[in-house]
């Protein structure tokens, strides 16, 4: 029973997020409510068979309890915010969050456990991205529904373009780790390498820049955080295997807008086009022999890679601030004039959020205002809910203590990140990126709102919180003293003798 339940708690955290995507997302509260009443179950499971599934390290227990404010708080502000509704949805969709992250904490500390993180979830991705992209290439037998503002962009199941292509950016991600890491036996590696072309399409029938851009800088920051030869191969590997699936789907209409008169010779071309790409992509992984080599010493790597992702970020808030963006260019959907500009509304969005914020800095409009403060101060006749970007609603929404909540979630996952990074590059180096990639794109986005994409999220950061728990010592309240420390996860196998992973 004590090593069964710990599994299958796993198997419910790493198969939610995929079911939820199936659900527009989890958007909506009665699949929400289902994932939560399970995730929970599993969580009092686990501390029945114990040891309680709670962080055991400082930043883990900074994180968890950032988390639980954020819960608390926003469960407070029901009482001031100007709709009960959505607030109340938040605080289901957080309680969700909540016993996720102490499902993952409980669950991975197991080293066999730990190692099905990153095939679970890139298998997952690859799974909701490929029915989306099912309905393109084979539009004869399979009908999916389509929403007239995706303008032909991928959106199905999520029902969210941006969304799907976060996804699927986080999923080419670990892809990419995976394919790289010499200690997966050849066919993960080779499988996870042919992955990366559905993955790759996906992205670019989003038509999501955010998801682009967070691809390539989840992939700088992967190369940075496991530094050998064979994780450099696999990323450029996947960089050019996506690029080749793009190109691929681009020149047909039937497949990249849902356009044109030919739309099943069209799906039927880009299909073959993409086998081959993911066969080549896998026999090139497998081709790469049989060494890891560590790159030689670049202190400043990881540095650079850091600096990387806070100029991306700022670049894109200057860049998008001093653009003013046309009709056209708005309603440019499923078109590739669409990535040559950062033309968006969303930077109106920011300025509404900030003003309610200065209006309310410490308690904030309650959770759920910012649609009607949107409502009253809007200067554009569209109707948005969310902020799309995930700092500017904790701030305009729960003030400074919706900042403080956040900043202690970021900051404790960052933390053990970091030190996960200096003991067990190997383990940490592709939850750590595809969390990158879905940070940068979460600070663009309202992916918050959608748990198929924040799960994920929260898998990873409990995967983290749970690789550096494993060599601290768990109480026993029984016992009242403190058990002997976890054996450390293996970073690798046994040596081998032979010598042969709107802006967006």
């Amino acid at each position: 029973m004590r090593r069964a339940v710990p599994a299958a708690a796993a198997a419910c955290l790493l198969i939610v997020p995929t079911a939820l995507a199936f659900f527009s997302g989890g958007y909506f509260g009665e699949p929400r409510l289902v994932a939560a009443l399970v995730v929970w179950v599993f969580v009092l499971a686990l501390a029945a068979v114990g040891p309680a599934p709670l962080p055991r390290r400082l930043p883990g227990r900074l994180a968890l309890a950032g988390l639980v404010l954020m819960t608390v708080w926003s469960a407070l502000s029901i009482s001031w915010a100007p709709l009960g509704g959505p607030a109340t949805d938040n605080v289901e969709r957080l309680v969700l969050y909540v016993g996720a992250l102490l499902l993952a904490v409980g669950a991975l500390r197991a080293a066999a456990l730990q190692r099905l993180v990153e095939p679970a979830l890139a298998a997952g991705a690859t799974l909701v991205i490929g029915y989306g992209l099912a309905g393109r290439l084979l539009p004869g037998l399979l009908h999916l529904e389509r929403s007239r503002s995706a303008g032909g962009r991928l959106e199905q199941p999520i029902t969210y373009w941006n969304a799907e292509g976060a996804l699927a950016a986080i999923g080419l991600v670990l892809c990419a780790r995976l394919a790289g890491d010499r200690t997966r036996p050849p066919a993960v590696r080779a499988l996870a390498a042919a992955a990366v072309a559905p993955l790759g399409a996906g992205i670019y029938v989003s038509f999501s820049r955010g998801a682009i851009a967070a691809v390539v800088l989840g992939l700088i920051v992967l190369v940075a955080g496991a530094p050998s030869r064979a994780q450099l191969r696999a990323a450029l590997i996947a960089l050019g295997t996506g690029a080749a699936a793009a190109v691929a789907a681009a020149p047909f209409p039937g497949v990249a807008s849902l356009s044109g008169a030919h739309t099943e010779r069209d799906g039927a071309i880009v299909l073959v086009l993409l086998v081959l790409i993911a066969g080549a992509a896998a026999l090139v992984t497998l081709r790469g022999g049989e060494r890891d080599d560590p790159l030689p010493a670049m202190p400043w790597l990881r540095p650079a890679a850091a600096a990387a992702v806070g100029l991306a970020i700022v670049g894109l808030v200057v860049a998008g601030v001093g653009e003013k963006p046309t009709q056209a260019e708005l309603g440019a959907g499923a078109s590739a004039s669409r990535l040559t500009t950062a033309s968006s509304n969303r930077y109106e969005y920011w300025r509404v959020g900030l003003h309610a914020f200065g209006d309310q800095p410490l308690r904030g409009v309650g959770s759920g205002g910012f649609r009607v403060v949107w409502l009253k101060e809007r200067t554009i006749p569209e109707s948005v809910r969310d902020v799309h970007s995930l700092e500017l609603e904790m701030a305009a929404e729960l003030g400074l203590v919706g900042l403080l909540a956040f900043a202690l979630l970021v900051g404790g996952v960052g933390a053990t990140a970091l030190r996960g990074l200096r003991t067990r590059a190997a383990l940490a180096a592709g939850p750590v990126a595809a969390l990158v990639v879905w940070f940068l794109h979460a600070s663009i986005d309202w992916d918050w709102q959608l748990p198929a994409v924040s799960l994920p999220a929260i898998a990873l950061a409990g995967a983290l919180i749970a690789l550096d728990d494993v060599s601290a010592p768990a109480a026993d309240p029984a016992a009242g003293s403190a058990r002997a420390p976890a054996p450390p996860l293996p970073d690798q196998p046994p040596a081998r003798t032979s010598a042969a992973d709107p802006t967006p």
